[in-house]
């Protein structure tokens, strides 16, 4: 068994691999809702749909792959507690997945994080080691802690036991999408590390080849994009910044993006103003809380990114995990733009 979970470590996971992980979710994650409005697909004349992992236990999609790989650590294992790279969300989701499951976690976090990403990750009883993104390397200071303390890795995406509970997001979509006959002809995924990217494109290329899926990214963050033009990894300039911290990478990871170069249709990127727009859309028209990074599949749709006329899109909003200053700053500054689509009320 410790040799099949190797092997899952070093490889993309399976559809029926991805469906072992929901059967270990089950009852302990929420089943998010997949929401459509049907004024917006008026205005937009096609079919839009929003997976909401928003409302997912620690705000975010993570806590599913986070869950489903320390779930499956020996109880040895368990005793050394685990270590992790994360801005926030995957912080959050190792934090409650290691108190659920009877271990403890440390996460290597940059110093730039908004204090409240940090206190939410505290709060569940996690400690934090910080470290400066521009001039450090976040995989060479998880290596120390390893080294120094025997803590075991549980990545952000890049791990295929990570990458399947992140893929029952894609899984619980598409069977969602049945439900109310809907054949997703495009789905747009938030891009970090890619392991989220990665495991929706191996689900849907099992359940519905003929979808395109593509990575979305901010544009000064774009690697992925960027890596999937030129055929090999390239990686950010140093010192930029954007409000989509959660997405803020600084290369494509090795793994996600051999799994992502053959099964991806393209990359996506959008501006910060087209981030807003898209989190103000999402509050008005759908009454969600939707955070920067999140947002990034819903921006490209409404400024015309990707094509919509007449198909169906499903959308992940990967999480909701944004302070209330940093929310109404963002939505007062969209407020002041031009309105993307003209979307009636009623």
């Amino acid at each position: 068994m410790d040799n099949q979970f190797d092997d899952l470590q070093l490889r993309a996971p399976t559809l029926e691999e991805v469906m072992q992980a929901a059967g270990r979710l089950s009852g302990v994650i929420n089943h998010t809702p997949l929401l459509e409005n049907r004024a917006v697909n008026e205005a937009l004349s096609g079919r839009l749909l929003l997976k909401v992992e928003g409302l997912q236990r620690t705000g975010a999609f993570k806590f599913r792959g986070a869950y489903n790989r320390i779930s499956q650590m020996t109880a040895s294992e368990k005793k050394r507690g685990v270590v992790t790279y994360s801005s926030g969300n995957h912080a959050r989701g190792v934090a409650l997945a290691a108190k659920l499951l009877g271990t403890n976690a440390l996460i290597v976090m940059p110093d730039d994080v908004p204090q409240a990403k940090m206190d939410a990750t505290l709060n569940l009883g996690a400690k934090i080691e910080t470290f400066d993104r521009n001039t450090q390397n976040n995989e060479d200071e998880v290596a120390r802690v390893q080294r120094e303390t025997g803590r075991i890795h549980v990545p952000p995406g890049s791990d295929g036991r990570v990458m399947a509970g992140n893929g029952t997001v894609a899984y619980e979509m598409f069977q969602q999408a049945k439900g109310i006959d809907a054949n997703i002809d495009t789905v747009l995924v938030p891009c970090g590390s890619g392991g989220l990217t990665a495991a929706t494109a191996v689900v849907m290329d099992s359940l519905s080849p003929k979808t395109d899926v593509f990575s979305v990214e901010p544009e000064l963050f774009d690697d992925t994009r960027r890596s999937l033009e030129a055929g090999e990894r390239v990686a950010n300039p140093k010192g930029r910044k954007t409000i989509c911290d959660a997405i803020m990478t600084p290369i494509p990871n090795e793994l996600t993006f051999a799994i992502n170069k053959p099964l991806l249709a393209g990359g996506l990127a959008v501006s910060d103003d087209e981030v807003r727009q898209a989190m103000l859309f999402a509050f008005e028209r759908y009454k969600i809380v939707v955070e920067p990074g999140a947002a990034v599949g819903l921006a490209a749709v409404l400024s015309g990114k990707t094509e919509i006329k007449n198909k169906v899109v499903a959308v992940i909003l990967t999480g909701a995990n944004v302070d209330s200053p940093t929310f109404c700053k963002a939505l007062a500054a969209a407020r002041s733009m031009p309105q993307s689509i003209p979307v009636s009320k009623k």
